[in-house]
């Protein structure tokens, strides 16, 4: 099964030379060989043989299609997962479309792992059969009473079967973290389905979300892909303790993050400043 190498339980891209198409047109580059990734993947989920190693393969080729365009990954905190002893319900942030392809070559390989996921996804040409055959948890974002349900009933099921949960409380992806707009589905199942949940936060707006077909938006390579895992935690009466240490976990490395993009701004300024 294909996985990621970690050092020092940390996974960092190695930069290489890009080619000149790369170079020029990253966003035609990267989206040719993410549409093969996805056709390859759907021809054979169509018949039935898409398998768990195979889900990993479509989604490390993800990972390297960006990488081969210069988008560097930085991924920390896996040891949270691996150092469980059963499943758990992930949840995390949502910025774009990129956490959907690059999360199962991150937890697959350790647990098997599902997501809840947009009813649309599953009607998605070609991709609704790779998404079909990983048995997700769909909602309508609609109809939030049908979806809670749904959520607590068919994730207690998968959870009781070993299968951790991926999900996303946003209402809608965004570059931006409201708490506000942040509900606490996951720890509700996870409060359920009593197993822990693992909080996630990331920054993904390196691939960027598209004005007419919000899926494909500009590639960034300026930009540094970051996910981080943080430790467990296990819900204790109604949940609110766990659901505001989920959501200052992701604010707090957002922040990091955002301080250590600025910085680095800054002393390409002073850089281009001090050679003129």
């Amino acid at each position: 099964m294909d996985q990621l190498h970690y050092t020092d339980a940390v996974y960092r891209s190695t930069p290489k030379p890009l080619s000149l198409l790369a170079k020029l047109l990253p966003g035609l580059t990267f989206y040719a060989k993410f549409v093969n990734v996805i056709y390859q993947a759907g021809r054979k989920a169509k018949q039935g043989q898409y398998s768990d190693a195979d889900w990993c393969h479509s989604s490390i080729g993800i990972i390297r299609a960006l990488e081969s365009v210069g988008v560097c990954f930085e991924i920390s905190g896996i040891h949270h997962v691996e150092q469980l002893d059963g499943p758990c319900v992930v949840i995390s942030n949502h910025m774009s479309m990129l956490e959907t392809g690059v999360l199962p070559v991150l937890i697959q390989p350790i647990r098997d792992v599902t997501f809840v996921v947009k009813q649309s996804l599953l009607d998605y040409p070609v991709f609704k059969y790779v998404m079909r055959s990983r048995d997700p948890i769909a909602v309508t974002r609609t109809n939030p009473r049908q979806d809670l349900k749904s959520v607590l009933e068919g994730g207690v099921d998968r959870l009781q079967r070993g299968i951790s949960i991926i999900v996303f409380p946003q209402t809608t992806r965004t570059a931006s973290f409201d708490p506000a707009q942040f509900n606490s589905i996951g720890v509700k199942l996870a409060q359920r389905a009593q197993v822990p949940v693992v909080p996630l936060a990331l920054l993904s707006d390196a691939w960027g979300n598209g004005r007419f077909f919000k899926d494909f938006g500009k590639i960034d390579r300026s930009k540094t892909v970051r996910f981080a895992f943080g430790e467990p935690v296990q819900i204790q009466g109604r949940g609110t303790e766990a659901q505001q240490a989920v959501i200052d976990y992701i604010t707090g490395m957002l922040e990091a993050w955002d301080k250590e993009r600025q910085d680095g701004e800054k002393c390409l300024k002073c850089s281009k400043v001090g050679s003129a």
